[in-house]
């Protein structure tokens, strides 16, 4: 075990190392033959469409949202079912943790469905409106920020969700103080959701340019 997360580590490492390498000697290379000019990350945001940054930011948001929702489910149910072989009784009423993770992924349907309301067709020929790009970022962080506050929601209701089942298997009385617990895990998903609201409070329609 402690063999193969060393190698994983040692794996991302070099990644990012071989990563920051390329970029550094990219930037040397344009720098260096009086190109340096083409280094502009602002000119590359704006040249990228705003649909995009909106596209991705709905698709984090529900994607992670739906990760975060399985992930949780596979580690609670898991222990749900092993444990029930031995102890029948925790199987009805520890389906609550399985709930709580599928709510996970019901936040990020919603805020995917309100996020997909702000964008409309425009003729992006004419090119796009200041209010255009604005939206267009707001809606990538603001779903990316609900995307990853449901996945870590997913994660932190499953691990309780097993461990209360495994609790309750051994003492029926511990299952609602663990379940209290599996609530304020489940309230994550909750802040993420309003962080999302927040970010894309000002955000307007797509209108192009008038």
């Amino acid at each position: 075990m402690s063999y193969s997360y060393s190698y994983s580590s040692y794996s991302c490492s070099l990644l990012a190392a071989s990563l920051a390498s390329l970029a550094v000697w990219a930037g040397l290379y344009l720098l260096l033959t009086g190109r340096g000019e083409r280094f502009n990350v602002g000119g590359y945001l704006l040249r990228l469409s705003p649909y995009m940054w909106a596209m991705y930011g709905i698709s984090f948001c529900i994607g992670l949202s739906v990760v975060g929702a399985a992930w949780g489910i596979f580690i609670a149910g898991s222990s749900i079912l092993g444990g029930a072989v031995r102890t029948p009784r925790i199987a009805t009423k520890n389906l609550i943790s399985i709930i709580f993770c599928e709510v996970v992924a019901i936040y990020g349907v919603i805020m995917a469905i309100v996020f997909s309301a702000k964008i409309q067709a425009v003729n992006s020929a004419a090119g796009f409106s200041r209010s255009d790009y604005y939206t267009g970022f707001s809606l990538f962080w603001g779903g990316l920020a609900v995307g990853l506050s449901n996945l870590i929601c997913g994660l932190a209701v499953g691990i309780t969700g097993s461990n209360a089942a495994v609790a309750d298997a051994h003492d029926q009385q511990l299952f609602v103080k663990i379940l209290v617990i599996e609530i304020f895990g489940s309230v994550i998903g909750l802040f993420g959701l309003i962080v999302g609201l927040l970010v894309t409070g000002k955000a307007e329609d797509f209108s192009g340019v008038i």
